[in-house]
């Protein structure tokens, strides 16, 4: 079997190639948009090259050409696009991939589409013609014509398929059309027992390499199409399947994009790809899911345990079992990302500019796996004991369920350790439940997908005048109250209006929405927030405070001067704040999430461990010198592409237009930003750190404030200080050796204390404390102890030194200690084969809502109720008088 990925172009070469030769074809070549899509909370993942011109396609954005290329990176994982189980097993399937795309919005239609994707695979490419088949919708006439009699196709090498196969829409409604796919036929080795076998047969031969769609009809909620007056073209190609023909290798995965990786690992293991389908499998799985994980980490996902850092957090754990499978058990994923970001530095430089933190944040994970292992091999273990103690050989699908999704425990990994122990689990009942869980997962995604109603629709876009004035002369264009349009609003009326020229600045890339005043000679009304559902028109909530506001009425809009000097001030110190981190802790720091409002900053970042005290004290010094510096602040509008190479920021899930607005501060920072800044960094005043701490796996969060706000903060703590000082009779410069010295004083006292205690908990069963309950069961003694609130260890060790001082008794005691019950039972070690303290615990525990276990003749439990602690130590005689019948 062919393993090299030296024949033909290399991927990047392709990759370039289809760039370069669609704009030498009249396109603007479009860099790939981020996986996490911008402003489309319907999707979990870029899927698609499409994606980011989807408003394009419904013509809700304008761009500034109507012809497209571009090298989209996509992940699927989720929804109806979800390839992760299959991924490893087939040559073809992936999480990750390319997808090349060529995009006409409203230019070009078939005619040029059919001539673009044959010129390029057969010239370009070299693809022999006498190889490809091509299929089309079955009722479209038009593309069936094109590929014979423009391009020279023999009819019989054009399949007509149904609308499953070549028939597109972007959902229940809205654009869709017909398309046609380019196949190779890649020889009679790959072909099926099916003697009609051709490109609608689901085996090897006939690989698909290209779709290409002709959006030419919008759908109505009735089924019914009609016509777009604009038809537009949308094509999707994967690099690495284009890749795997041209190279002359067997599969996706033995192309130069992936099998780097894949030699890599093979370094790790002592195994080879290619000599065994089954560690083949788990190679190609590992190539895959290196590349996706490397991709969301640079892109600025981190792992969780909802949305998608789950995906994240699955994609890397997958991996992680079959690097076990392969016989690794130490982190080996951390050392495979270099090899990516290598690969795909060229066209991705954000990956090898995120490799601190991809690397950091995968270790991280990786280590946590491997306690989440050793989690779920006891748990699995404790539930082959107890199906195997009632007489039963299966595992229910709940508990197999739990294993997985609770604690991430690998499902395969799972049903070996269920066979090796004689058992199985219920992947029925397992099912059943992992689909209920994604019906929910579905029903909560949906339910944060932003639905823009009609209302705020209409009219012309708002004229924002914000960054030059604080107050504009302006008309009312819509009035909207309860969801409604209405002509007028009167006095003590809560609602919105949307104007047609505004100062206030709405909502939007972490900054709050302005409040100020609406107000004319017959109406006022006061605005308490403004946003901007469709990204276009400002929508001002508002309260008519006097009057009544009109539709057309000439009004005067004002936002609130001081709420919005001390907004500008945080805002700004954010973009210094991101600055001096990148230039302290490494230039591998992006913004994850902001905060800016006018009491103070929240700023998110990537970073793979915590800044010490002297790197936070460097950053706030390094923010308050540029303050000192009394830089200014500068806006410009430029092109996007010319704004990145003169090195401003991008922020990833942000959306930007051709024009961007670029912030500057001295030579200091220069971000792409849309919000209000001060006129210089002097007006931010002061800067403080009021807290530093983690969010997420590889994401920090930053809480300062600015200007009034740091000096109160300043003058608080003074205060605070001097109560101290005050408190311990010491001069504030004395306090830090004062609290020193009285620390190791309480350090000294404590040791003594528990000293103490361990001597009165040695006292036990003797008399030093007498048992709330006591009692006989034939022959063993049952004793239970309230403690009141001492700890957990104080717990243990009075029920060890009882036990170990008695003969044929059954100790219980138990405490309430910071809102919960603590129990422990020890049973002497002579009446251990009648009675089991595990058991004891266990029936004690759950009368005050808990559980544990432990050994034979020790253990311990917590309970979430403690004021049913008394209850349940009263019971401990009968409890056991139960256990001892058997």
């Amino acid at each position: 079997m062919e393993r090299s990925a030296e024949k033909g172009l290399t991927g990047a070469e392709i990759r370039r190639g289809f760039i370069e030769y669609f704009v030498s074809k009249g396109h603007t070549s479009v860099k790939s948009a981020p996986l996490v899509p911008a402003n489309d909370a319907t999707l979990l993942f870029t899927n698609a090259g499409m994606v980011q011109f989807k408003d394009v396609f419904t013509g809700q954005e304008k761009r500034s050409y109507s012809r497209a290329a571009s090298s989209q990176k996509c992940l699927r994982v989720s929804g109806k696009h979800n390839d992760l189980e299959t991924v490893g097993r087939t040559a073809l399937h992936h999480t990750f991939f390319e997808m090349l795309g060529n995009f006409s919005f409203g230019d070009y239609f078939k005619r040029e589409a059919i001539e673009y994707a044959w010129e390029f695979v057969t010239v370009r490419m070299g693809l022999p013609p006498e190889k490809l088949w091509i299929t089309v919708f079955r009722e479209d006439d038009e593309a069936a014509a094109m590929w014979e009699k423009n391009i020279g196709l023999p009819a019989g090498r054009i399949m007509r398929l149904g609308e499953k196969d070549n028939f597109w829409s972007m959902g229940d409604t809205g654009p869709c059309g017909p398309c046609s796919e380019i196949h190779i036929d890649r020889g009679a080795h790959y072909a099926c027992p099916n003697p009609n076998c051709g490109p609608d047969c689901d085996c090897d031969r006939f690989l698909e390499i290209w779709n290409l769609v002709f959006m030419q009809f919008n759908r109505d909620a009735s089924g019914k199409m009609t016509p777009l007056p604009n038809p537009s073209i949308d094509t999707g190609m994967g690099l690495e399947r284009l890749a795997s023909v041209v190279q002359g290798v067997e599969t996706n995965f033995d192309t130069d994009l992936i099998l780097p990786v894949i030699r890599n690992m093979e370094r790790l293991t002592g195994s080879v790809y290619g000599n065994d389908p089954e560690t083949d499998v788990s190679f190609r799985v590992i190539g895959d899911h290196i590349r996706a994980l490397a991709f969301l980490i640079a892109d600025g996902v981190t792992p969780s345990n909802m949305g998608r850092g789950y995906v994240l957090r699955r994609v890397l754990r997958r991996a992680l079992r079959h690097g076990r499978m392969l016989g690794v058990t130490e982190p080996f994923a951390h050392r495979l990302v270099d090899t990516v970001a290598a690969v795909m530095k060229d066209t991705y430089p954000e990956v090898t500019e995120a490799l601190p933190v991809i690397r950091g944040v995968t270790l991280a994970e990786e280590r946590g796996f491997s306690a989440t292992l050793e989690n779920g091999m006891k748990l699995i273990g404790e539930m082959i004991e107890q199906a195997k103690a009632k007489g039963e050989s299966v595992i229910s699908g709940a508990e197999a369920f739990r294993l997985y999704d609770t604690y991430g425990f690998p499902l395969d990994l799972a049903n070996d350790i269920a066979s090796d122990a004689g058992m199985r689990l219920d992947m029925e009942g397992y099912n059943t439940h992992m689909e209920q869980q994604r019906q929910e997962a579905r029903k909560s995604w949906k339910g944060g997908a932003k639905q823009v109603a009609a209302v705020y629709t209409q009219g012309a876009p708002t004229r924002f005048t914000g960054y030059d004035e604080e107050a504009t002369d302006t008309n009312i264009a819509a009035i909207i109250v309860n969801g409604a349009p209405v002509t007028e609003a009167g006095e003590g009326t809560e609602a919105e209006i949307m104007l047609e020229a505004t100062p206030c600045y709405a909502e939007s890339g972490g900054q709050v929405g302005d409040t100020g005043r609406i107000a004319s000679d017959r109406m006022t009304a006061r605005i308490l927030d403004v946003t901007k559902p469709d990204g276009e028109r400002w929508v001002h909530k508002v309260k008519i405070t006097g009057g009544t506001a009109r539709v057309g009425d000439k009004v005067r809009a004002g936002a609130d001067h001081a709420r919005r000097a001390a907004i500008r001030r945080n805002h700004s110190a954010t973009h210094l704040l991101h600055a001096a981190l990148r230039e302290t802790l490494g230039l591998h720091v992006k913004q994850a999430g902001s905060l800016v409002a006018p009491d103070r900053l929240r700023f998110d970042y990537t970073h793979f461990a915590a800044p010490d005290s002297a790197d936070l004290e460097k950053i706030e010094r390094i923010v308050n010198e540029k303050i000192m510096a009394n830089l200014a602040v500068a806006t410009q509008v430029r092109g996007m592409d010319e704004a990145v190479q003169s090195g401003a920021m991008a922020l990833f899930g942000e959306k930007y237009g051709d024009k961007v607005r670029v912030v500057s501060m001295g030579d200091f920072s220069m971000e792409l930003c849309g919000g209000t800044h001060a006129r210089a960094t002097g007006d931010i005043g002061l800067f403080l750190i009021v807290s530093e701490g983690g969010v997420a796996a590889g994401v920090r969060r930053i809480e300062a404030v600015t200007g009034e706000g740091a000096l109160e903060a300043v003058m608080a703590r003074r205060g605070e200080l001097l109560a101290v000082a005050e408190a311990l009779k010491s001069p504030p410069v004395e306090l830090p050796e004062k609290t020193r010295k009285l620390a190791e004083r309480a350090r000294d006292l404590e040791k003594e204390i528990k000293k103490l205690k361990e001597k009165l908990a040695g006292g036990g069963a003797s008399g030093a404390v007498e048992p709330r309950a006591r009692g006989k069961v034939g022959e063993i003694t049952v004793l239970a102890y309230d403690l009141g609130e001492e700890d957990a260890e104080y717990v243990r060790t009075f029920v060890d030194n009882a036990r170990n001082r008695e003969k044929s008794t059954v100790i219980v005691a138990g405490s309430r200690a910071e809102g919960k019950a603590v129990l422990a039972a020890g049973v002497t070690k002579d009446i251990t084969n009648a009675i089991k303290a595990g058991a004891v615990i266990k029936e004690t525990a759950a009368m005050v809502g808990g559980g544990g276990g432990g050994r034979p003749d020790f253990a311990q439990a917590g309970g979430k109720d403690p004021g049913k602690l008394g209850e349940a130590l009263d019971a401990v005689v009968s409890i056991v008088e139960k256990l001892a019948k058997g």
